[in-house]
């Protein structure tokens, strides 16, 4: 948990700090290109983190086969990723450098398939082993990334940084992994175990594109309509707004086994239970809405800068997207519990091909403040409204709308 915090933390200040540096339109750029990134991204994990957590745990004997056979999985996903993304920018509007941008950032994907790393561990639970190489990785890229600002570093080095992260953290993966055991297990192969593999993830891979579609495609559109100083504005607000995405998947992962431990004793505590997290996390995302929309001009200037002030009405409509991510980590549990996690997915996808409908037409007749306002209304759909769509979902919608709208409070006794 600390590790993360931090990594929120220091991911903000230094990402302020190479915002103001850069400026609007470079830092547009830059944000564009990890967006574009980012959505084919998923793909080259395969789905495979929660999989090969359960088959390490539940064959440890084979433990270097499955570890070999996802990270050579994983390696010919990041070169699957590569082509399609020569295949789909031929039909985006990037110049070269841009482009270029592109590839440098996606060639850092090949060492994702140090990741098995972490789900060993993790299968061990070694925890804190993962957490030291992410800190250690999270300080060398900060530490380099405020040495570009200071020595006036071209935006090209910044786009190397970003995808030398990722090869940093697989060294320090292989470093710890060596530490604990002398065998070698990209040197591990296994066809069957490969299609079992892959036939286990696939929904996982579409379930991944679809929720970095959702989350990042806004940023996509800003820059095929506007242009890329505008997405540094509207990236610069999205970072605020996001930095609070944290609290809700905190909450929720803390309070998950007391909630599943409630059901397994009576509904009546299991609903109870389940009403509270709601009503909190909600109520929660309201406090950040109102402070960001009181504070967030003064909040743009002092963190970025008057070449960002476009930024803060773009924040003030954007933060209260935050309604629906808290409400959409808490309903998570609840899909889990239920095992429903298929409507989750339907539900997600649907809010994508929304999001997308809505910034062609928004973006187009209100700008910037149209990406936010899309973005808050496809959220609304995906965690709240497309529930009362579905017989088994419904419930789960009541929920929601009684923590919105009052009657959540409970009884102080458990």
């Amino acid at each position: 948990m600390a590790e993360k915090i931090l990594r929120i933390f220091a991911g903000l200040l230094v990402g302020v700090w190479v915002a103001r540096y850069l400026g609007p339109e470079q830092f547009g750029v830059f944000s564009y290109v990890l967006a574009f990134t980012a959505i084919f991204g998923g793909i080259a994990k395969l789905g495979l983190d929660g999989i090969l957590i359960r088959e390490l745990v539940n064959q440890p004997e084979l433990r270097d086969t499955w570890l070999g056979t996802a990270f050579w999985l994983k390696v010919a996903g990041a070169f699957l990723v590569m082509a399609i993304m020569a295949l789909v920018m031929p039909f985006t509007s990037n110049d070269a450098s841009t482009n270029l941008y592109i590839f440098i950032i996606a060639a850092g994907l090949v060492f994702q398939g140090f990741e098995v790393v972490e789900f060993y561990f993790q299968s061990q639970v070694l925890g804190k082993l993962i957490s030291i190489c992410k800190v250690f990785q999270l300080t060398l890229s900060s530490l380099i990334k405020v040495y570009l600002v200071l020595t006036e570093a071209d935006l090209l080095w910044f786009v190397v940084v970003a995808a030398s992260d990722v090869l940093g953290l697989a060294l320090s993966y292989f470093v710890a992994f060596r530490l604990k055991t002398d065998t070698g297990f990209f040197r591990n192969f296994d066809w069957n175990i490969a299609k079992a593999l892959l036939k286990d993830s696939w929904p996982l891979i579409l379930s991944s594109l679809v929720v970095m579609i959702y989350m990042r495609i806004d940023q996509i559109m800003v820059k095929e309509m506007l242009g890329a100083h505008e997405v540094g504005i509207y990236s610069a607000a999205v970072r605020l707004s996001e930095a609070v995405y944290f609290v809700p998947v905190m909450i929720s992962a803390s309070l998950f086994p007391a909630i599943l431990n409630a059901k397994a004793q009576s509904k009546a505590l299991y609903e109870k239970r389940l009403s509270r997290l709601y009503f909190f996390l909600i109520w929660l995302a309201i406090l950040f809405g109102v402070t960001f929309s009181v504070l967030g001009g003064q909040l743009v200037e002092f963190l970025y800068g008057p070449d960002y002030k476009e930024a803060s009405q773009v924040l003030e409509i954007h933060i209260w997207a935050c309604i629906f991510v808290f409400a959409g980590a808490a309903s998570g549990k609840w899909y889990l519990s239920e095992n429903l996690q298929k409507y989750r997915f339907i539900n997600q996808l649907l809010g994508a091909v929304m999001n997308i409908i809505l910034n062609y037409y928004l973006i187009e007749s209100y700008g910037l403040l149209g990406a936010a306002l899309s973005t808050i209304i496809s959220y609304a759909f995906a965690a709240y409204l497309f529930d009362l769509f579905w017989v088994e979902t419904r419930p789960n919608f009541y929920r929601l709308n009684k923590s919105i709208f009052g009657g959540a409070l409970v009884e102080k006794n458990d």
